[in-house]
């Protein structure tokens, strides 16, 4: 039986024009919830809202910068104007950049760090206070594998995604007051256009065609195979719904088993 665990909810996703974020989007839109799409890609984030308006809900197309508080607020503010309240946001913008250590340089640093983490600081802020206000309601940040554990050449994705499990405890605090939650998710290597740039970018820098090492990546994890975007949106979905009321501030490991590895 098809779930509709999300119908008269309102679901804010950023990063929604593609991958886990994409998917974020579509799993709430097909358990009724009306969905703000925010990201800086106007054409693919909008067929992301029409995609979920195919389920039979509403949903808005946002341009949204995440590293700029004011184009954060007139997204929320978009949302509320829209349908007046807003239950879940789904942090899951971001982006990735790795050189070795000594060859980091400052503004590829602060970029990452910018939309990786200052991104869902600012939008965090800007959502926990509606929260707080009706007492209910979920953040779910999208952290990754490389947030418990890392590798060379990655070091401002992994201190990013590190803060990012760091933030959403304090989070987690701040709202377990009013009756609401705040959650990470740390997921493996999933099939989105993220991936493919990460295996280009290292894969490059090792002389391993994207092809292997994506296929390296997969036997690498116990489960012999990279996730589906739609995977994790399950999880997502799980921490926004009722079934998990009395679970925050945990940083929770979709990884096929990898970290344990």
């Amino acid at each position: 039986m098809e779930m509709k665990r999300f119908v008269g909810q309102v679901a804010v996703v950023t990063g929604a024009a593609g991958g886990i974020g994409k998917a974020c989007a579509l799993r709430f839109a097909q358990e009724g919830a009306n969905v703000a799409c925010l990201d800086m890609a106007l054409e693919r984030n909008q067929a992301t809202a029409q995609e979920c308006r195919s389920s039979g809900v509403e949903a808005l197309a946002l341009t949204c910068n995440v590293t700029d508080p004011d184009s954060i607020k007139a997204a929320v503010s978009d949302t509320l104007a829209a349908w007046g309240h807003v239950d879940i946001l789904v942090a899951s913008a971001g982006i990735y950049t790795g050189s070795p250590l000594v060859e980091v340089p400052l503004k590829q640093w602060q970029r990452l760090i910018d939309i990786n983490l200052t991104g869902v600081f600012l939008t965090n802020q800007a959502v926990a206070p509606l929260l707080m206000g009706q007492r209910s309601g979920s953040i779910i940040n999208i952290s990754s594998m490389a947030g418990k554990t890392s590798w060379p050449a990655s070091a401002e994705y992994s201190a990013a995604k590190s803060g990012v499990i760091g933030l959403t405890r304090s989070v987690a605090m701040e709202l377990a007051p009013f009756g609401a939650t705040a959650n990470a998710v740390c997921p493996g290597n999933t099939v989105t256009d993220m991936v493919q740039n990460v295996a280009g970018i290292i894969g490059g820098r090792d002389g391993v065609e994207v092809a292997e090492w994506l296929r390296l990546r997969a036997a690498d994890c116990p489960m012999k195979r990279m996730a589906e975007p739609w995977e994790i949106a399950g999880v997502v979905a799980f921490l926004a719904s009722n079934d998990s009321r009395y679970l925050t501030g945990q940083a929770i490991e979709v990884d096929g088993g990898m970290v344990m590895s």
